[in-house]
């Protein structure tokens, strides 16, 4: 009897963590979705920055919303660790992980402690500099002033460097993340292979997609006259790149995740 309440607590806790996904996923969606209007449209970009930091129900009730559904994933997932680590038996120093998991399961925690230290970071540069320009300094509103500050951000090596780096590590964790909530709510049928190809295509196109964006606002040094030709001719680059990543890179060492 205590062991069936043990694995249902168990399950319990590996569903909710599973679920808890989809507000990683909806954030990063939405984050990615607007980003990416940076490298078309300073024009888009700011409007839509600007429609998403003013509005009442994204700021109020969306964005709380999504929050916390983040920081109980995160929080979820450090605890799913440490069970595991406390039910294991005292022999099980002698157990070969490598042998039986992949890196990415093995490491989950570690992939997921740096992608929450990079949000730690993307917080700081970006949402807690919106709250003081909004609520602290009580600032004029200026609705041209968000593409600027991005592409200031993105102007030191070593911010964009940590940013990528945090990106790979996502895109791992997004990869193994997949796999392992599917097997946790017993997703298994006719669909669930179309969805395990667009969860990992989602773990490679999003991730990848904020690199791109980095990478574009860090080396972007053009003429505005040329910047329309290279915004387009830098995202089938990066459409490219996705496509022979997810064909060749990923797949071929598929073991590792």
């Amino acid at each position: 009897m205590a062991k069936s309440t043990l694995l249902k607590s168990s399950i319990a806790r590996k569903v909710a963590m599973a679920l808890s996904g989809l507000f990683l996923i909806m954030f990063l969606s939405l984050h990615f979705i607007i980003n990416m209007t940076s490298v078309f449209s300073a024009d888009t970009f700011n409007e839509m920055s600007h429609f998403m930091g003013y509005n009442p129900l994204v700021q109020f009730i969306m964005q709380p919303i999504l929050v916390a559904g983040v920081v109980f994933h995160f929080i979820m997932g450090f605890v799913l660790d440490f069970k595991n680590r406390s039910a294991r038996p005292i022999g099980y120093a002698k157990y070969n992980g490598a042998a039986n998991a992949s890196w990415a399961s093995r490491n989950m925690i570690v992939s997921g402690s740096v992608v929450l230290a990079f949000l730690g970071l993307h917080f700081y540069d970006f949402w807690f500099a919106e709250m003081m320009y909004k609520y602290v300094n009580v600032n004029a509103i200026e609705e041209t002033r968000y593409f600027p500050e991005l592409v200031h951000k993105f102007g030191s090596p070593i911010r964009t460097a940590l940013y990528c780096i945090s990106f790979l590590l996502l895109s791992v964790h997004l990869w193994h993340g997949f796999n392992s909530s599917f097997q946790s709510v017993g997703f298994d049928n006719k669909y669930a292979k179309a969805l395990h190809k667009l969860g990992y295509t989602f773990a490679i196109v999003v991730p990848f997609g904020f690199i791109f964006i980095a990478l574009f606002h860090h080396f972007n040094l053009l003429t505005t006259s040329l910047w329309y030709f290279n915004s387009f001719s830098f995202f089938f680059i990066f459409i490219i790149i996705c496509y022979i990543i997810n064909n060749l890179f990923f797949y071929s060492i598929k073991s590792f995740f």
